[in-house]
């Protein structure tokens, strides 16, 4: 999570509270007594609803929140004119809880609003003017729109150093907002330099154990994830947790974003037993301090339903998806983005889980969500369009799927730029389809696109560069081409294992693939330690009942069958099919190839009568999905369908052939 500006300025005011009294009680009192003295319109009263206003504000309540606001300004516009510096102060205030309610489209013209009555009543190059600019951009980052946000805080970086000379905590705060800007579109060369800029001004000016350091060093260490460089950041993101904790207290929010910041990095490297107690204290953090229907809650809950997710235990992290969807519906509306958000996370819970029926009606509507709020071409609807396009290939839809691809590509070039991280994903998963429909030769330009641009974007030895690199090498292999496909594996794999260290997940998945081409080659001695290697990844990352875990044992069990290792291989098999069965539930498309595989090396050992209840409940299981899966699909689209999994045809022929005793060709 990078940090930006600007909240609402404003601290609450002190007031006598009764010892019985919470904070929002007391200014509520303080409101109603004023009220009572001076009128509901007195220009006193802006004061204590400033005060309510910034406690609700701190406690997730926006809407009560915006109601204050909108009685402060009604008041100054009143008493003090409609161009006064105070209603710009209002109007500043009151844009930035719509912005935080996700209501873009109203908030903007109360920023311009703002801006204008301060470049009247102060002067163009006054601080507050420099304020309102920062705000206003931070608004256009959010909508997408950076071309037109980088002027403005250029303009506003400007004013800062005129007034405050370069060296003002001021300055740095507009150093760190342009270098989030530019780390956004993917200019991460030019956002370190200022944020480094702006992190030397905040220890020089505030010393190094100000919030300030923290909030540049936290920044810092997002650029350096980004760009893969782990190690770097963990350092940075462990000084900034630090000096929050010392500053603030061990139960502040701000440790709860820095601890969450932590744990994101620590699952990016593979080590979720580190990443989960700091999810965890994170959340109790954010529950204690903000209450349990606080918007920052949900977010924390969403994080660690994600990691969850990642380590396959989707009981767990579905309800608290749910959760955070439900405190995201009633504090923020239900057509904000981070309602969207929430929707497309617990998609991907049922779709890992082949639940696709359940998916698609979430993501649809997180699709419709972001287009209404954020435009038809934000980048957020880029990433939700590669959500359902994922899940619609999952189902065979590849008719379907292709057009989202396609646009979420031509978002993402438009928003972002033709050489942004984010267009080298889309060109990956749109390549991937093409391969899927055997259009080989356009897949593979989208792939050698994608990886120029990581390598050029995120430096040769990026953990994103070993995904290209790996994509490219699949294709090829797919294409019969092995002497090509293999340095690519090779190199992928050597960039994992530099860039993860050697116990990623990423590395067992190089390592997975890597075996698998040599055993198509007919090396198996080569491939055999890889696929041992890759599982003992498996098993150490996840558990030895992920089921990450039972595709290496599936793929270690059918070279041992080639080499005719049969009660080795046969273990393995039923291993694997136990793992994807108490995972991901008796019907998932897995279960129903691992009871094939098993029944298969039954059936080729002679042994028909125990390969026969095999097929057929791999049989059952898959016919069971399908009627869940298919009912809205097309008759093509179901045999497109049929022709990506391990389905009923050739299960029936191998049915048909168990019943007249002889084998089944494939």
């Amino acid at each position: 999570m990078i940090l930006s500006a600007l909240v609402l300025g404003l601290s609450p005011l002190a007031f006598f509270q009764k010892p019985e009294e919470t904070k929002l009680e007391a200014a509520q009192r303080k409101v109603a007594e004023l009220e009572a003295e001076l009128g509901p319109e007195h220009l006193d009263l802006v004061e204590p609803l400033e005060a309510l206003m910034v406690i609700y504000y701190g406690q997730g309540q926006y809407g009560e929140a915006e109601e204050a606001c909108r009685r402060i300004l009604a008041i100054a516009e009143k008493a003090l004119g409609p161009d006064h510096s105070d209603v710009a102060d209002s109007l500043n205030n009151l844009a930035h809880l719509l912005n935080a309610q996700g209501s873009n489209a109203e908030a903007r013209p109360l920023y311009e609003r703002s801006l204008a009555i301060r470049e009247k009543s102060l002067g163009p190059e006054h601080p507050n003017v420099a304020q309102s600019l920062s705000n206003l951009a931070v608004l256009l980052r959010d909508q997408g729109s950076y071309a037109e946000a980088r002027p403005l805080e250029e303009r506003a970086l400007a004013i800062r150093e005129k007034a405050f000379g370069p060296e003002h905590p001021d300055v740095a705060l507009s150093l760190n907002n342009l270098a989030v800007l530019l780390q956004d579109q993917g200019s991460y060369a030019e956002a370190r330099t200022l944020y480094e800029r702006s992190l030397a001004i905040y220890e020089k000016a505030l010393g190094p154990d100000h919030s300030g350091v923290a909030l540049s060093l936290n920044n810092l260490a997002e650029l350096l994830r980004a760009q893969g460089s782990y190690a770097e950041a963990r350092l940075l993101y462990e000084r900034s947790l630090s000096i929050w904790e010392k500053a603030l207290g061990r139960e502040h929010p701000d440790v709860a974003s820095s601890l969450n910041n932590l744990a994101g990095l620590l699952q990016n490297q593979g080590s979720y037993a580190e990443a989960r107690p700091l999810y965890e204290r994170s959340l109790a953090i954010y529950e204690k301090a903000l209450g349990p229907e606080h918007p920052e809650t949900a977010t924390s809950l969403s994080n660690l339903a994600g990691l969850l997710r990642d380590q396959g235990s989707y009981a767990e992290a579905r309800p608290l998806e749910e959760r955070a969807l439900a405190i995201r519906e009633k504090s923020l509306g239900p057509e904000h983005p981070d309602v969207a958000l929430s929707l497309s996370n617990l998609a991907e819970s049922f779709r890992a889980q082949g639940s696709y029926v359940e998916a698609r009606p979430l993501l649809e509507r997180s699709l419709a969500i972001v287009e209404k709020v954020l435009g038809p071409e934000h980048p957020a609807v880029a990433d939700t369009l590669n959500n359902l396009a994922l899940l619609l290939k999952t189902q065979g839809s590849y008719a379907e799927a292709r057009p989202l691809y396609e646009r979420s590509l031509a978002i993402r070039e438009k928003a972002l730029g033709p050489e942004h991280p984010k267009v080298a994903q889309s060109l990956n998963n749109l390549a991937a389809l093409l391969r899927a429909q055997g259009s080989y030769a356009e897949a593979r330009l989208l792939c050698e696109r994608s990886l120029a641009i990581r390598e050029k974007a995120l430096g040769p030895e990026h953990s994103e560069v070993a995904l290209s690199l790996n994509n490219l090498a699949l294709l090829l292999q797919t294409q019969g081409s092995y002497a090509e496909a293999r340095p690519l594996y090779e190199r992928s794999l050597a960039i994992s294992e530099m860039a993860l260290g050697p116990n990623h997940p990423d590395v067992a998945n190089a390592l997975d693939n890597l075996a698998g081409l040599l055993q198509n080659q007919g090396s198996y001695a080569e491939a055999r330690p890889l696929y041992e290697r890759s599982l003992a990844i498996y098993e150490k990352a996840f558990g030895p009942d992920h089921s990450e875990v039972a595709t290496p044992l599936n793929n270690l069990a059918t070279l041992l069958w080639a080499q005719g290792s049969y009660a080795e291989a046969r273990l393995l098999y039923e291993r694997s099919l136990a793992i994807y069965e108490n995972a991901l539930g008796p019907d998932h498309p897995n279960v129903a190839t691992a009871l094939d595989n098993l029944a298969e090396s039954f059936r080729a050992q002679g042994s028909y009568a125990e390969a026969r209840p095999l097929f057929e409940w791999g049989l059952s299981a898959t016919l069971r999905h399908l009627s869940k899966n298919m009912e809205t699909m097309t008759e093509a689209e179901r045999f497109r369908y049929l022709a990506t999994k391990a389905g009923p045809e050739p299960l029936l022929l191998n049915l048909v052939a168990m019943g007249s005793g002889g084998e089944a060709n494939d």
